[in-house]
């Protein structure tokens, strides 16, 4: 009769679970295998059978973190209004934020390097992003740069993302915060007469 298995994908979720909480909460260097295996109640063995390391169990976290924004980002509807789809991804990127919040503070807090001006891999979450502002520079509604339109949305979208999962901004205010700040950030890029259009539409607060 052979040995029970330990070593399985329950125990391989609960050691991801583990570090996505502890790699989100204290420095990287600080956080010890023996420490990993004992928050997931499980072995140091088994973390290295798993994942041949701490550095493994990283990169784990990592492509859940990478895959579960892409495919968040990715299901946003494409409509003919291009604009309407980029303030859509907006809204989805942060809305992921806010349900994964370990996850996204260990995606953007040094495990995952963000390099708009890197190439684009086929599961990389800034793919949907720049999809959408391609489609809105050859209608063309935005003018300039891809690249700086992307780096210039996302700056904006994690400043209020982190402030948001810090606890600096209430429910009303992170709301109407998200929507003018990303409307304006939008706006900023937008052709002359798409300006115009925008400025009025927008509600006065």
């Amino acid at each position: 009769m052979g040995r029970p298995r330990t070593n399985d994908d329950t125990v391989k979720d609960r050691l991801v679970e583990a570090a996505t909480e502890m790699f989100a909460t204290r420095p990287r260097e600080s956080i010890t295998v023996r420490a990993l295996a004992a928050a997931a109640g499980a072995s140091t063995a088994a973390l290295y059978s798993l994942f041949g390391g701490k550095d493994g169990l990283i990169g784990e976290v990592r492509n859940r973190a990478v895959a579960g924004l892409f495919r968040d980002l990715s299901a946003v509807p494409t409509s003919d209004d291009p604009l309407t789809d980029l303030y859509e991804v907006a809204v989805a990127y942060r809305r992921w934020g806010r349900e994964h919040s370990h996850l996204y503070t260990v995606l953007f807090g040094g495990v995952q390097s963000f390099d708009p001006s890197g190439t684009v891999g086929a599961g990389d979450p800034v793919r949907p992003l720049i999809e959408a502002i391609d489609r809105a520079l050859s209608v063309p509604v935005l003018a300039g740069d891809a690249t700086s339109i992307a780096l210039s949305l996302w700056v904006t979208l994690h400043g209020l993302v982190t402030l948001e999962l810090a606890g600096a901004l209430d429910t009303a205010t992170a709301e109407t915060t998200f929507r003018s700040t990303i409307l304006a950030t939008l706006r900023g890029w937008t052709t002359p007469t798409m300006f115009g259009t925008l400025r009025q539409a927008e509600p006065v607060p």
